[in-house]
């Protein structure tokens, strides 16, 4: 891929392995960047170049703008994939990444800035025919009485969102009138204390809702694909546990509508590269909440019932090639579930870093181990405590949770904890195994509400 002939991999853990996989595939050179508690990471041991950017803390490392774009300066390389997380959805490091005359592996930074502003978002959606669910229609304003007026409008329950907020923070539910405006002033500032930016605004609260979103392809030339959609309604505070697709009791019609209108909402946006549009559903019904313009942690669930490398699509939509597949060549097939491993204790959640004795990963028809751990491998304490993840494949439903059962009964994890046995756990109840579960199920099951 004469473009792109040398990337920074601007991230750390599974992703950047992932990434550096789909690199190789393609004959991409990489490099790794690092911190100096990262120097042992598997992705960072295969790259063809590594360049250490700092401390183990985050903003000194991963977050640090100039020492990234130094280390692609220094290496002579010519693009940047940024992964999850991290800066990943960050528009000013896109734009500097753009400016300093590098590839940004993503969406254009404008179209990042549009869609990372969840008010903007909306009214984009809006215009594009996309179901949104009912809200201020804007920021909250600083008159009380207005604000009073809008709550009853929508009607109680109501949740205040921090408009630049995101992994569960900057959210606040209000059932009673009387809490309205203390919440809205706590919102505010706890988001301008996280994001930078004050700005809330308020929507319908809904009881029982699922989480599905939509992952999209879009390139250069106007083409735009739907892969069809997630369901990642098995959530502890906001944070998806599994992930599957596609999302069980969704009528192939009703996917259809739904395809159409995002891939139309993305042609609106002049959107590119991969992203995720995400919804409540409820009572039938689809609610668009936000966008995430990065690959998502649970995106090898739809490679797995698409067939479609995600990475290597958005590696080849950087270097300016054409989708090579229309929406009518896009066919699901089996279903697929994907378990977060993490290094925690499973019940307490307390993250458990250290060093791991033993991996040993499961194998068997139809299964996946996403993870950059390997045994004698330490895990730091500074950075997500994901370790891997687990994606089972199969012909139906049943066969997936079937075989995610014998790799979660196969996966050997000595030295530290892991949460394996929540997984074990969840996949053993029957309410699961029916499926369509709403977003505080976990939570309830759990006794956290």
């Amino acid at each position: 891929m004469a473009m792109l002939d040398k990337i920074v991999i601007a991230n750390r853990g599974e992703i950047a392995l992932r990434i550096l996989r789909a690199c190789r595939e393609l004959g991409i050179k990489t490099v790794a960047v690092h911190s100096t508690a990262d120097a042992s990471l598997k992705h960072v041991l295969l790259a063809d170049e590594s360049v250490c950017i700092g401390p183990p803390a985050s903003k000194d490392s991963y977050l640090n703008m100039p020492a990234i774009i130094s280390a692609a300066e220094v290496t002579d390389s010519v693009a940047i994939h940024p992964g999850y997380g991290f800066l990943s959805e960050n528009a000013d490091f896109a734009e500097r990444v753009e400016k300093s005359g590098f590839t940004w592996i993503g969406p254009k930074s404008e179209t990042i800035r549009l869609m990372g502003d969840k008010v903007s978002a909306i009214n984009v959606m809006k215009k594009a025919g996309v179901p949104c669910v009912p809200g201020s229609g804007g920021p909250l304003g600083d008159d009380p009485d207005e604000n009073l007026r809008v709550a009853r409008q929508i009607g109680y329950p109501v949740i205040i969102k921090a408009a630049g907020g995101g992994g569960g923070r900057g959210m606040r539910v209000v059932h009673a009138e009387g809490a309205l405006l203390h919440s809205i002033a706590l919102t505010k500032a706890e988001a301008l204390a996280a994001f930078a930016n004050g700005q809330v605004y308020m929507e319908k609260f809904l009881e029982k809702p699922r989480h599905i979103e939509f992952q999209i392809l879009a390139d250069h030339h106007g083409n735009v694909v739907s892969l069809g959609e997630r369901d990642c309604s098995m959530q502890r505070r906001h944070q998806k546990v599994i992930e599957e697709a596609p999302a069980p009791g969704i009528s192939q019609a009703v996917r259809d509508k739904m395809n159409e209108r995002v891939v139309q909402a993305c042609r609106d946006v002049g959107y590119r590269s991969a992203g995720t549009l995400e919804f409540l559903y409820q009572d039938g019904e689809f609610y668009f909440i936000e966008m995430n313009t990065r690959i998502q942690v649970e995106h090898p669930v739809t490679e797995l019932v698409t067939g479609i490398d995600l990475v290597k699509a958005q590696l080849m939509i950087a270097a300016g090639e054409k989708l090579p597949y229309k929406q009518s060549d896009i066919e699901m097939r089996g279903h697929a579930i994907e378990c977060r491993i993490n290094a925690e204790d499973a019940r307490t959640f307390m993250p458990s870093p250290g060093p791991v004795r033993l991996w040993h990963a499961p194998g068997g028809p139809g299964v996946r181990v996403d993870s950059h751990v390997y045994s004698g491998y330490n895990v730091p304490p500074f950075y997500d405590s994901m370790i891997g993840k687990l994606i089972a494949h199969g012909d139906t439903r049943e066969t997936a949770i079937a075989r995610m059962r014998n790799a979660l009964a196969e996966l050997v994890v000595e030295g530290i904890k892991t949460n394996t046995a929540l997984h074990q756990e969840i996949l053993a109840h029957a309410a699961f195994a029916q499926g369509g579960l709403d977003i505080h199920y976990l939570e309830r099951r759990l006794g956290l509400k």
